[in-house]
């Protein structure tokens, strides 16, 4: 077993768990456009750990369970580190961008860095199949652009506290530094390197549109 994915699974469980029992802990870590604003830039990264529920909490680190191994064992545990955090912080500055204007928008979740990890895993083995609740084969490519379009309409209908928005970033921030790290995926998956940008496209174009 894998001892850093280990370790920030259980960083996550502890640290939601506190923001489950303590509202004020929860309010203080949260991400929180009014408070990043003036100068509290540390919800950037500590909203990454809380969450909105426990349904919220294990939907998460079971998808980081499913697809860190890959990422892990492709790229190494320094680059699974960077793709971790750097998605996160991907997802946050693109809440921050969509979201500047908005005071009191406020969001909590793994969700950057799990989409980012899902993204680089896919990029990395594309033909991976996983079991929906244990029994569903789906390609794993599948599921993760249908996170994605679950994501669009989670921002649509901004009904929960969950970062819908930061699972976008996440998804960049997963792309991004899995092919600067290897450069000829986009050579060897063009075809999923293409399809998983779609997306993200779409989320931009949305966007662009007003219609998020």
């Amino acid at each position: 077993m894998n001892t850093i994915l280990i370790a920030i699974i259980v960083v996550n469980v502890l640290i939601s768990y506190k923001g489950f029992n303590d509202l004020s802990f929860f309010r203080k870590y949260e991400f929180h456009i009014g408070s990043i604003r003036t100068g509290e830039q540390i919800r950037l990264l500590s909203s990454g750990f809380l969450h909105a529920d426990m349904t919220h909490l294990i939907f998460n680190m079971l998808t980081l369970w499913f697809f860190a191994p890959v990422v892990i064992s492709y790229l190494g545990r320094f680059s699974f580190i960077l793709v971790y955090f750097g998605s996160l912080i991907f997802g946050s500055l693109l809440t921050v961008l969509f979201h500047k204007n908005d005071y009191g928008y406020r969001a909590v979740g793994a969700s950057g860095a799990v989409t980012g990890v899902l993204y680089s895993a896919i990029l990395l083995q594309p033909d991976m199949m996983l079991g929906i609740f244990f029994i569903i084969p789906m390609p794993a490519y599948i599921f993760g652009i249908l996170y994605l379009l679950y994501s669009i309409y989670g921002m649509k209908a901004k009904n929960d506290n969950i970062g819908h928005t930061a699972h976008f970033g996440g998804a960049v921030g997963g792309y991004l530094i899995t092919l600067v790290n290897e450069p000829q995926l986009l050579v060897d998956h063009a075809f999923m390197a293409v399809l998983l940008a779609i997306p993200i496209i779409i989320l931009f174009v949305m966007a662009k549109m007003g219609k998020l």
